[in-house]
């Protein structure tokens, strides 16, 4: 699974800096990504569900130590660059909570809009978790689609929180609840199948099925995207937030218990190397676009455009690699073991 980020990861990546190849194709993962969380937090830490104050400490030490230190890293190089320091701007920026407020101008760092949207699901992942396991998972639903008709209701009122339900349903985590439920139901799932020592399967139906079902629905919204979005905002969140994590679920779910090739190769060391390095590279992506690539970097490649591309995502693995080794990884481990998480 750790080869999907990676995937995910260089999707977002040409999204922004697309290839020229004579028409505009335009796809959004992100849900590939909520699904992911949804599923390896519950799958990680539902035996051992966050119930005593001392667990509860290590689930957010664990969090914070995998999360944060390098978003303040790069956030800070965002705020340096744009010179901007004003409290407020630096208060929603520093505590992530940034893309709970409508101003496209407070988030310096424009993929980190969805961290805002993980760092809701870490905060109330130990009550979803407890209301499964108290309960059931219908249970636990059902408080998914109340915290959504809350956000609902909050966002019809005169201020920036939560704004609008469009900005409900297209940048927060209420609005994506479902896919980690997708990827919590996932975990449950597997988890079962492991107590029952059933996990792997033949064939490769599930991985083909999903597959292509996730293919269909990012092809269906690659062409809604060929229109201004205004003109079919509502059929975009239905696929792409109730629909997409469907087939994804079904993805996963194949990768995880069939043989596949498409597993095996997700499985190897050069995508394992780039899922470690993802996040890095997701949150620094876009300001070496903006502030690298394009103003300094593609006068040299001439017509070669495409080529501009390509050296570009590279030179953002490797810069992510370097922040992976010498920064990302060894923080990690720092604060886990002062701090005293240890998952």
């Amino acid at each position: 699974m750790t080869g999907v980020r990676a995937v995910g990861a260089a999707a977002v990546f040409f999204n922004h800096l697309p290839f020229l190849l004579g028409f505009r194709f335009t796809v959004d993962v992100i849900v590939l990504f909520f699904v992911l969380s949804g599923f390896l937090i519950v799958y990680i830490y539902y035996r051992s569900a966050p119930g005593s104050s001392l667990s509860l400490f290590n689930y957010f030490v664990n969090r914070f130590a995998r999360i944060y230190p390098v978003y303040f890293l790069i956030v800070s190089i965002a705020i340096w660059y744009n010179h901007d320091f004003r409290p407020l701007l630096l208060f929603k920026n520093y505590t992530l909570t940034h893309s709970l407020f409508h101003n496209i101008k407070d988030v310096l760092l424009q993929p980190s809009w969805s961290l805002t949207v993980e760092e809701c699901f870490y905060l109330l992942a130990p009550l979803i978790m407890l209301l499964i396991r108290k309960f059931n998972f219908l249970v636990s639903f059902a408080f998914g689609v109340g915290m959504l008709l809350l956000a609902l209701l909050i966002s019809t009122g005169p201020f920036s929180f939560l704004h609008t339900p469009k900005f409900v349903f297209d940048t927060t985590f209420f609005g994506y609840f479902f896919a980690f439920y997708c990827g919590a139901w996932l975990a449950l799932l597997i988890l079962k199948k492991e107590k029952e020592g059933s996990v792997k399967r033949k064939g490769i139906v599930f991985t083909l099925a999903g597959s292509v079902g996730t293919l269909i629905a990012l092809a269906a919204m690659a062409y809604i995207y060929l229109f201004p979005i205004d003109q079919h905002f509502w059929e975009w969140i239905c696929l792409n937030n109730f629909i997409l994590p469907l087939p994804v679920t079904v993805l996963y779910f194949g990768l995880i218990t069939e043989n596949s090739l498409l597993a095996r190769v997700l499985s190897g060391k050069l995508f394992g190397l780039l899922g470690r390095t993802s996040y890095a590279f997701y949150l620094l992506h876009q300001l070496f676009i903006d502030l690298i690539a394009l103003p300094y970097l593609l006068k040299y490649f001439g017509g070669h455009y495409n080529l501009f591309v390509v050296a570009s995502f590279i030179a953002v693995q490797l810069l992510a690699l370097g922040i992976f080794v010498f920064y990302e990884e060894p923080l990690n481990k720092l604060i886990r073991k002062k701090v005293g998480g240890k998952k």
